[in-house]
C-alpha cells in the first residue's frame, strides 16, 4: 500500500476535482442540462449529476474527518450545472483548508458501509482502500457517461493531472 502524506493527498484530491470540473465543462458545452445531468450508463446506476456529487463526497469526507467533523455527504440529486460547480468548488475549498499533520493518517477511521455495516481502518488505508477507489470510480463513470453520449473526449481529458509533466522526446 502506498503511503501518502497529507500534502500529497490534498494535491491528489485537488487535481482530480479539477478533472471532474473539466468533465462538467464538457457536459455544459455540448449537452442540454436536463438531458446530460440525468443520463446514466445503466438503470441501477446514478446519473451524471449523482456521479459528480459522489465523486465530491470522497475528498469532502476526508476533509471533514481531518477537521474532526461528522461526515456530511452531498445529496445525489444535483439539479443544475451551477449546483454541480458549487459542489466541486466547495469541496476544493474544504480540501485546501485541511490543516492536520501526517499523524492523522495513523488514526483509525470508522467507515460506514451501509445499514449496519462498517469497517475500521487506519487513515492511510481509509485513503488507499476506500476514498481513492471510490473517487476514481465516480469520475470514471462520469467520463463514461459523457463518452456514451458522444462527447469527443479521451484519456488526456481523464489524466489531466499529468499534463504539467508531459515532455516531448526529440527525433
Amino acid at each position: 500500500m502506498s503511503m501518502h502524506t497529507i500534502a500529497q493527498i490534498k494535491e491528489l484530491f485537488a487535481s482530480r476535482l479539477d478533472t471532474l470540473a473539466h468533465l462538467l465543462d464538457v457536459a455544459e458545452q455540448h449537452y442540454p442540462e436536463d438531458e446530460i445531468l440525468q443520463r446514466r450508463l445503466a438503470p441501477d446506476m446514478f446519473p451524471f449529476a449523482g456521479q459528480v456529487a459522489l465523486a465530491c463526497n470522497q475528498p469532502r469526507g476526508f476533509a471533514q474527518w481531518c477537521a474532526g467533523q461528522p461526515i456530511d455527504n452531498l445529496k445525489v440529486d444535483v439539479a443544475s450545472f451551477e449546483q454541480a460547480r458549487r459542489h466541486i468548488a466547495d469541496t476544493q475549498a474544504l480540501v485546501a483548508a485541511i490543516s492536520v499533520d501526517d499523524s492523522q493518517l495513523d488514526q483509525v477511521k470508522r467507515i460506514g458501509l451501509g445499514p449496519g455495516a462498517y469497517a475500521e481502518r487506519p487513515g492511510h488505508a481509509y485513503v488507499a482502500d476506500y476514498l481513492l477507489p471510490n473517487l476514481y470510480f465516480h469520475i470514471t463513470i462520469a467520463y463514461a457517461i459523457l463518452r456514451n453520449a458522444g462527447a469527443q473526449i479521451g484519456k488526456s481529458d481523464f489524466m489531466r493531472h499529468l499534463a504539467p509533466h508531459v515532455r516531448k522526446s526529440e527525433g
